[in-house]
């Protein structure tokens, strides 16, 4: 994934990913670190700054990573930004972003009265934030940079979860924030600010499935197994994120 986004048919993207549904897309068999969502959350730590990674990221690491992951947030906040009014009523402000952690390291910043997991990344509601591992996020990268993409856009939409009337939040919640992610990306690349390139759809649906339960979603805290995850997401892609609320539309 790229921006800006160039002309092409993302109708077909969108069609090519709902194909992985019948045609599958396995991983290895090495377990991957998993993304998951916190329940609490302190105040924030200081310095965090709406829309904005505050986390320590060595210069010298090479960069690829770290700049995925500062255009999948600037993608997907602008996304937020730009049509939140034509979706919900009141203001958007964006979560904030504490951005990068190690979990191994004394330092890990914590999420209510404890620390942020390891290999995950996470949405704080209290402290309104968003944070991840890097290791979580080298190891997705190393497989494709749509993994950064998909697993910011989906924390992103727990922050947006958090913003709306109980009502409009699923209780599969994780499920409902894959959908919200389909939309996002899908819907960024129709306003002209995200690339879908070869093999993209490919990788979001391997990060989906790495990153799956392996029993299918029956509890509010499930992620959904690897079917779920990858129709969720599908249907915000191709419908819109109102096609994630409950009784959505696409």
């Amino acid at each position: 994934m790229a921006v800006p986004w160039y002309p092409t048919s993302w109708a077909a993207l969108a069609a090519a990913l709902a194909l992985l549904l019948v045609t599958g897309c396995g991983g290895d068999e090495v377990p991957p670190p998993t993304a998951e969502t916190s329940s609490t959350a302190p105040a924030p730590p200081s310095g965090a700054t709406p829309g904005t990674p505050t986390g320590t990221v060595d210069p010298d690491a090479g960069g690829s990573a770290e700049q995925d992951i500062e255009a999948a947030v600037s993608v997907t906040n602008a996304y937020w930004q730009t049509h939140w009014s034509q979706l919900f009523t009141g203001g958007y402000n964006p979560p904030r972003i504490v951005g990068a952690y190690d979990g191994d390291t004394p330092g890990t910043p914590v999420c209510g009265a404890e620390r942020l997991p390891d290999d995950n990344a996470v949405y704080c509601p209290d402290g309104d934030y968003i944070a991840w591992d890097m290791d979580l996020m080298r190891w997705g990268h190393a497989r494709g940079d749509a993994w950064v993409y998909l697993v910011i856009a989906h924390e992103w939409g727990h922050a947006v979860q958090n913003r709306l009337d109980a009502g409009l939040v699923d209780l599969a919640r994780e499920l409902q924030a894959d959908c919200l992610a389909g939309a996002v990306l899908f819907g960024a690349a129709q306003d002209g600010t995200l690339t879908f390139e070869e093999g993209d759809t490919e990788e979001l649906a391997d990060a989906l499935t790495a990153l799956a339960d392996r029993t299918p979603w029956t509890d509010v805290s499930d992620h959904g197994d690897a079917s779920q995850r990858v129709s969720y997401f599908s249907r915000g892609a191709r419908s819109g994120v109102k096609s994630c609320l409950p009784n959505g539309v696409g």
